[in-house]
């Protein structure tokens, strides 16, 4: 038997217990994958990150749901690098890299307010079109299809990960969703193990500019995501693409999540058109909640 650290940390928020919770275990480089996996089961978070060794660049990070392997996890990433921050682990750097299964991506960390912020990169964004029943979407998700704004495309959208963008007409119809996730893998027949990704432009804050939820793949062993630093990436891209569409170099926007499910959120989404595509980056923060010991 293995005794194994666990750290919990909570992501885009500085608040404990709002925001998105992540496991963070440092010193990976001796545990299988199996071990991986089953320490992301025990820990029961939409993700954990385990931090190894690279050869490429500064760090190496895995993330796995209760269920899978993910290419990239942005409050994951967040999480890990904070925690190596501020237990000393790395001397301080402004900008760092990681190796990830989605490639290997730049980290800026800065300072405001005595507060530090972590800004990961993303990979260029990726769309692909739904073909499926914008009715049974909504169904799998406890709406009806006049909840849906189909005056705006319903697509995939990958920055690492990929997830349904689902828009929709008003504020008021999140606090009706209910998720049915053993649904998705057979409306999402392009992509099975996408989340869905609803989305509007009315929010509580005046300061955000989107309000989102984030129901999980069918594997991933989870229901809901409270504050998602991927599909937020992709929807930046998506409002520079489909909403604010005339010749506009840079845009920062704001997502507000999690409000449903009281682990409100913020993740600050920073657009650059580069020729035909966008890079996009995300920022936030994160506090540190506990230690947890578990047994493999």
């Amino acid at each position: 038997m293995k005794n194994i650290t666990v750290y919990h940390y909570d992501a885009f928020s500085k608040e404990p217990n709002k925001g998105n919770p992540a496991g963070v275990v440092l010193d990976c480089d001796s545990l299988t994958d199996y071990e991986m996996q089953d320490i992301a089961k025990k820990v029961g978070f939409n993700e954990t990150s385990f931090l190894l060794n690279s050869k490429v660049a500064d760090h190496k990070i895995r993330y796995f749901t209760p269920g899978h392997e993910m290419d990239l996890c942005g409050h994951g990433t967040v999480a890990v690098i904070y925690a190596l921050v501020t237990r000393g682990l790395i001397e301080f750097k402004s900008e760092l890299t990681i190796e990830t299964k989605a490639g290997i991506l730049p980290i800026k960390i800065h300072h405001s307010n005595n507060e530090i912020y972590i800004t990961m990169k993303q990979k260029t964004p990726e769309f692909l079109e739904f073909k499926g029943s914008i009715d049974d979407v909504a169904s799998s998700i406890g709406l009806s299809v006049e909840e849906i704004d189909q005056s705006l495309p319903t697509l995939y959208g990958s920055t690492g990960a990929w997830n349904l963008l689902l828009p929709i007409k008003k504020l008021s119809s999140f606090e009706n969703m209910k998720p049915n996730n053993l649904f998705f893998p057979s409306i999402l027949t392009e992509i099975p193990k996408a989340s869905v990704h609803p989305f509007c432009l009315e929010t509580y804050d005046s300061n955000a500019d989107f309000h989102a939820r984030h129901f999980s793949s069918a594997f991933s062993g989870t229901i809901e995501d409270p504050v998602t630093g991927t599909a937020s990436g992709i929807l930046g891209a998506y409002y520079a693409k489909y909403i604010h569409n005339d010749v506009i170099d840079t845009l920062e926007l704001i997502v507000e999540q999690g409000t449903e499910i009281q682990k409100d959120g913020r993740v600050k989404v920073n657009v650059k058109r580069v020729k035909s595509t966008y890079d996009i980056e995300i920022t936030g923060n994160a506090v540190y909640v506990k230690e947890m010991e578990f047994q493999i």
